[in-house]
């Protein structure tokens, strides 16, 4: 092999030569994104990994180390390994514990109407089914992409993947859900002004009652048998949502919970967003299915805040006045950043006015209803 061979291999093994011009816009869409996460601080710690494996895999070349499957004398790609954690569906309970762990289910216990806005905010999942389907995905793929209307990426990935969808459609429906939770500031806010009044959003809740650590203890063990005799599919994110909780409340497993909630939680956090990210290969994520989904998934999160709304406003209305409607938009299983948005929106009205406490109960509860849902979605069609 003369020289000028050994400069032509060493051009043709570098990634300008292997290049597609989708490499480059999937390369600007991590970086906006990485923006988003870093420069405007929307869900960080999901939203920095996912963009850097997006990164990561459409360097021009990459993905054929990265994603390398073993054979019988060589292991495989770093990343081949990292998401079999994706599809084999691995991660999204792991992460359910973790939320469980860091999650107070106190203000849904006092206030169990919050279950009700929370299945109300579900309204945006079901919408977006049909959406799929008339958009001409099939009933798999559909769930898949309604999932998103719970705002709750684990949930999505974990639907997604027993729902058999891979490659570019998982990434999409994962990057849309957690893309559109991290705007939840932007885009819930205008839909709440428009749905309800100024007297409405002014409305000042009652102080919640104590919650013992009794009912704290019991509340996980009786959710997790109710929903588990009624939707086995819910279990594998519900109970270990619920056995987060319990680790949290019972007060003698003080370092699981620990574990559960900082560095399992964290560890997972990274892979399950290195995972998703390095699924969104440019020559399969960027076609007209993906446009469609990122539709879809705003439709859905509109719907989702339009149903808790809609369900607070007939509560203020059956209490004669005494259910704030702001709090039903926190239906949508992000937690605290519905909570949050709830409490920001009432407090320009009135600043003396805290709803935290009132939105944290549907937003809890979304999250029990984005894994029931998911279970009923699930047994009706796989």
């Amino acid at each position: 092999m003369n020289f000028v061979e050994m400069l032509q291999n060493l051009w043709k093994s570098t990634g300008l030569y292997q290049s597609e011009w989708q490499n480059y816009v999937m390369i600007l869409i991590a970086c906006v994104l990485l923006f988003v996460g870093i420069g405007l601080k929307k869900e960080p710690l999901l939203l920095v990994p996912i963009a850097f494996g997006m990164l990561f895999i459409n360097i021009p070349g990459a993905e054929k180390i990265l994603m390398k499957e073993p054979t019988a004398g060589e292991a495989g790609g770093f990343l081949y390994y990292v998401t079999r954690g994706v599809k084999w569906v691995i991660f999204p309970p792991i992460i359910f514990l973790g939320i469980g762990a860091m999650t107070d289910f106190g203000p849904l216990i006092a206030s169990p109407k919050s279950f009700i806005l929370g299945a109300a905010a579900q309204l945006g999942i079901f919408i977006t089914l049909f959406g799929a389907i008339l958009l001409g995905f099939n009933g798999f793929e559909a769930v898949a992409i309604a999932i998103i209307g719970g705002a709750d990426g684990p949930t999505s990935i974990y639907v997604a993947t027993k729902m058999g969808v891979d490659g570019g459609m998982l990434s999409a429906i994962t990057v849309a859900a957690y893309s559109y939770m991290a705007l939840i500031p932007i885009i819930q806010p205008p839909i709440m002004k428009l749905l309800t009044t100024k007297k409405e959003r002014a409305i000042k809740m009652e102080q919640l009652r104590p919650v013992s650590k009794r009912e704290k203890i019991v509340f996980p063990i009786v959710i997790t048998l109710i929903c588990g005799l009624i939707l086995p599919d819910s279990l594998p994110l519900l109970g270990m949502l619920m056995l987060g909780n319990l680790l949290k409340e019972c007060m003698v497993t003080d370092r699981l919970s620990q574990t559960a909630s900082n560095g399992l939680m964290n560890g997972i956090t990274i892979f399950l967003g290195i995972s998703v990210g390095s699924m969104a290969v440019g020559t399969s994520f960027l076609d007209l299915n993906t446009l469609k989904i990122v539709a879809l998934g705003l439709i859905a999160f509109i719907m989702g805040t339009i149903g808790g709304l809609l369900m607070g406003k007939l509560l203020c209305l059956i209490s004669h006045g005494k259910v704030n409607p702001l709090i039903g938009s926190a239906g949508v299983s992000a937690v605290p950043m519905a909570a949050r948005v709830s409490q920001s929106v009432a407090q320009k009205e009135d600043p003396n006015n805290y709803l935290l406490m009132h939105a944290m109960g549907p937003n809890v509860a979304g999250v029990i209803g984005s894994a029931v849902a998911a279970g009923v979605l699930l047994s009706m069609f796989v």
